[in-house]
C-alpha cells in the first residue's frame, strides 16, 4: 500500500509510560525531551521503514492522568488501532495498567479494534521482561477474544518501534479485512 494509505491510532496508557516520547521518536527519528501531556497531542507520522513503509499513521497521544482516562473511549470512534503503552520498569503500576487495559478493550471498544501493548522502557535495569509484562497486564487473556499483541520497545533509543508499527499495521489490515464479513 502506497503513501496515500493512512490509519488512525489512539495511544493511551498510564501517566509517565513514555507515550509522548514514543510519538516524537517516531515523528522526528530522535529522542525529544517531553513534559507530561495535559490533554492530548496529535501527529501524522509517515513510516519510513519496515512492512508499514509509506503508511501514514495519525497518532492521538492522550494523557494518562486519572481525569483523562474516561475520555479515552471517545477517541476510539474513528480509530483503527490502539497502542497501549506500559512502563516495563514499574511492576507496581502493572495491576492498574491491567485494569485500564481490560476496561478499554473489553467495554469501551465495541468494534474490537486491534490493540498493541507496547512494553516500553525495556532499556532500564529494573524492566520486567516482555513475557512478565504480558502476564502482568493480561495480554494472553485478552488475545483469546480480541486482536491483542505485545511488542517490547525503548522510546528513547527507538528500539522496537519499527516492529511495533509493522505489527500494528498488520493487525489493522487483518481487522479491516474481517470487518466486511458477516459473523
Amino acid at each position: 500500500m502506497g503513501g496515500s494509505h493512512s490509519v488512525q491510532i489512539v495511544m493511551v496508557g498510564l501517566e509517565g509510560t513514555g507515550k509522548t516520547t514514543l510519538l516524537y521518536r517516531l515523528k522526528f527519528k530522535q529522542y525529544t525531551g517531553t513534559i507530561p501531556t495535559i490533554g492530548f497531542n496529535c501527529e501524522k507520522v509517515e513510516v519510513q521503514e519496515g512492512k508499514a513503509r509509506g503508511v501514514t499513521f495519525t497518532i492521538w497521544d492522550i494523557g494518562g492522568k486519572d481525569n483523562m482516562r474516561p475520555l479515552w473511549k471517545s477517541y476510539l470512534r474513528s480509530a483503527n488501532g490502539i497502542l497501549f503503552v506500559v512502563d516495563s520498569s514499574s511492576a507496581e503500576s502493572s495491576e492498574e495498567a491491567r485494569m485500564e487495559l481490560m476496561k478499554l478493550v473489553k467495554t469501551q471498544n465495541p468494534q474490537n479494534i486491534p490493540t498493541l501493548v507496547v512494553a516500553n522502557k525495556q532499556d532500564l535495569p529494573s524492566a520486567m521482561s516482555p513475557e512478565e509484562v504480558s502476564k502482568a497486564v493480561g495480554v494472553e487473556e485478552l488475545s483469546r477474544s480480541h486482536p491483542c499483541k505485545l511488542i517490547p520497545t525503548c522510546s528513547v533509543t527507538g528500539e522496537g518501534l519499527t516492529e511495533a508499527m509493522d505489527t500494528m499495521y498488520e493487525m489493522i489490515k487483518k481487522w479491516k479485512k474481517g470487518k466486511g464479513k458477516a459473523r
